[in-house]
Order: C-alpha cells, then structure tokens, then sequence
C-alpha cells in the first residue's frame, strides 16, 4: 500500500507534470471506482490543472476548482504515461479502474491488482466532502505537528503504538509499513501502550516517526511512478524482512501474523530479547 513518503512522491511527479494542461478526458473502466455522482466526469474536460496535493495518503488534482481525489487503498497504482493510447477502455473490458487524459496527449491510468477492490475515486468540490478526509488526523510532517502536540495525542490511550500510528483519524499517512520501521528506528514494542509511554520514551518516538518519514520522502522524491515500490522495499529496515537480519544488532527479523496483514521487528532492538506471541503461528505448531 503506497503510505506517506509514496503518495508525496506522486504529488511532486505529477505536479511537475500536469500543471498547466488541460485534462481532455476521463475514462472508467470501472463503474464501483468512482464514489460520487455530482459534478460528473465530464466536468473536468476542457478544465486546467491547477495544482496537485496530498492529505494523507489521499492524492487530490485540483482541475480549475473541482478534484478529482484518489486514493490508491491496498493493491492499487498509478501507472503514468508520456503518451497514451487512443483507445478508448470501456467499463468491465480492462484491468484499469479510471484513465485521466492531457491536453499534450500524456496521461494516466489508476490500476489495481487482485480481486478485493478497494480503490476509490471522488469528485468534489470541496475536499472536506470526501469522508476520509474529513476524518483524518494530523499530518507528521506538517510544521506544526510538534513534539508536544504528539505527547498530547498519545496521552490517556489504552491502545497498542503499532495500532495507533496505522489509524488515520490518529495520524494522517502512515500504514503497515512505515509503521514498522518507525517503531523500530524508536526501538519500541509495537505491542507497547501508547498512553504508559514515558516523557523519554516519546521523545524517541517522535524524533523516530520524523527522521523516518523525512528520509523515506527525501528517497523517494524524483523518481519516475514506476520505480516507487521498488525503492520503498528497497529502504525498508524490518517490514517484508522476516527471518532476515536487523540492520541494526544481526539478530533475526521476526514477524506477527493476523487475519489480514502482518508486522516484522527486532526482538533484540525493540522488546528486550523477548518474541512477541504470535498466535497464528502457535495454532499451526500445535
């Protein structure tokens, strides 16, 4: 799932890109992925790029006062085109959920893979009208997330740190993933409760959740859409490495499956030597 650092590198790629250009077209390929009515996709044709942003982990094209907002979920992706093909997708007949059109003939198609679709689409004219947005937490990186604002969000919440920095309406942009590595970089259990950690303790989290962010933004920025996964898997320290060793100590990354997704971490740098239960993993040894 793109996250923050992902997400901020597509605004950067398309806004270098797209401001400026008339979007010609809008195509669905399919129906589900749009989850509005009014304005319809007709109201962007013949309309300027005016800017493009990011909230969260949603992407918003500002086309002469109406977005087209996105947000790209678990398997989806933006796949970029210098010049598109004039073949028009029809709804049903092809792997692409929506396909944008440029006035200089360049474009780009939303893709997702597997058969849980959760890609979403929205056409608005006030951002704030898109729920998930209206819902989101704070942004890690915006100037005024402080150290203390932090502490006053973690405060009295009786809920484990890897859970809390996954929920958007908690923070806005960080997933599975960098979530994970975060943790790691604090050298903190994920299992941790956020409102028992101590002054110190948050201290570290937070300078943690900055630097990681920051560099994993600073990787990413410039590279071409198509190379973005790649480059996240690439700097990732313990997420996706389980039963390799930590960067850190050499120690075995381990893993802690649930029903639909999984974390990794360091057993030596972040819970004192001790594995976390794991109770999928338990129920198979039996």
């Amino acid at each position: 799932m793109p996250e923050l650092p992902e997400v901020q590198a597509l605004v950067d790629f398309l806004g270098s890109r797209i401001v400026g250009l008339a979007v010609t077209g809008v195509e669905l390929g399919s129906i589900s992925v749009l989850k509005t009515y009014d304005p319809p996709p007709s109201a962007l044709v013949g309309a300027p790029v005016d800017g493009v942003a990011r909230h969260g982990k949603f992407l918003d094209l500002d086309v002469d006062g109406t977005h087209l907002v996105f947000h790209l979920a678990r398997a989806g992706w933006l796949r970029w085109s210098d010049a598109l093909p004039a073949t028009v997708i029809r709804p049903g007949k092809s792997p692409i959920a929506l396909r944008v059109r440029l006035s200089d003939g360049s474009g780009f198609d939303l893709t997702e893979a597997g058969t849980k679709k959760s890609l979403a689409a929205y056409l608005v004219r006030d951002v704030a009208l898109v729920p998930g947005i209206a819902r989101l937490g704070p942004d890690p990186l915006a100037a005024d997330f402080t150290e203390e604002a932090f502490a006053a969000l973690l405060a009295g919440r009786r809920t484990q740190i890897k859970g809390l920095l996954r929920d958007q309406e908690f923070l806005a942009g960080v997933g599975n993933a960098y979530s994970d590595e975060v943790l790691h970089v604090a050298k903190l259990s994920p299992f941790a409760l956020a409102g028992s950690l101590a002054p110190e303790v948050v201290s570290r989290l937070y300078a943690a959740l900055h630097s990681t962010l920051t560099e994993a933004v600073a990787t990413a920025s410039g590279k071409p859409a198509a190379e973005l996964k790649d480059a996240k898997r690439a700097g990732m320290r313990v997420h996706g490495r389980t039963g390799m060793p930590c960067p850190t100590c050499g120690d075995v990354v381990r893993e802690v499956s649930f029903a639909d997704s999984s974390l990794q971490y360091c057993a030596t740098c972040q819970t004192g030597g001790k594995p976390l239960a794991d109770r999928r993993m338990s129920r198979l040894l039996k």
